[in-house]
């Protein structure tokens, strides 16, 4: 399904981000919350004529770089040679005509730009993870609210037993290749493993427990085969 925004359609997408370079424009609070972001995934520069304490301690304990430079008084190459190698780039300054002129030096060049100001070509969700699994939620600016809302009604649901959950059915799934040849089989009996509360219930426990459990019924199953 597209998501649609300001006329724009939305496909959701991940992307791996390693080896590429994020680089954001601002060193205030915007900027040390995108940066905070995508620190853990990609290679990130922050460009400002100063910034915020947040942003420096993330800088010491992290592998983001700060980058000094008054952008109010560089030129459009300079402005260029700041994105060099950027995939994304993120203008969070707090004047709106800087962000717009770093925001079409960015597409001239072809690069990806995430505004904060509205929602642009690039669109950040807010992201429920766990091991395993990723949910991504937005309303494309139209409801933050929502968003949250959304979030919060979802972590009570996807518990951090789905992690161990999906660890249990890719190491299931290992198994019954090993021992059922008919892969539609093998389907019914992943599902059955999927739906049995017993396991989510063991699973709260312990990794251990719920694999026992899920190995019980593999058993079970394989014995009646004969």
């Amino acid at each position: 399904m597209t998501g649609k925004g300001l006329g724009r359609k939305y496909m959701p997408l991940f992307i791996d981000m390693e080896g590429r370079k994020v680089v954001v424009f601002g060193g205030g609070s915007v900027g040390f919350r995108k940066a905070s972001l995508f620190a853990e995934y990609a290679e990130t520069a922050v460009i400002s004529i100063d910034f915020s304490p947040e942003l420096e301690e993330l800088a010491s304990s992290s592998s983001v770089e700060l980058i000094g430079s008054d952008l109010s008084s560089v030129s459009d190459g300079s402005i260029l040679a700041l994105m060099e190698d950027a995939f994304l780039v993120i203008p969070a300054t707090n004047v709106p005509s800087l962000n717009d002129r770093i925001r079409e030096l960015a597409q001239g060049r072809g690069v990806l730009v995430n505004r904060i100001d509205m929602a642009g070509e690039v669109v950040i969700p807010s992201v429920i993870q766990r091991d395993g699994l990723s949910i991504g939620i937005s309303t494309f600016g139209s409801s933050p609210a929502v968003s949250k809302y959304t979030r919060r009604k979802l972590e009570s649901i996807i518990t951090p037993q789905y992690g161990e959950m999906i660890r249990l059915q890719d190491e299931m799934r290992t198994l019954l290749k090993s021992k059922v040849d008919l892969q539609k089989e093998r389907k019914a009996l992943l599902w059955k493993i999927l739906e049995d509360n017993a396991i989510w219930d063991a699973l709260e426990v312990s990794y251990e427990k719920g694999y026992n459990v899920a190995y019980n019924i593999v058993q079970e199953h394989l014995d009646k085969k004969g």
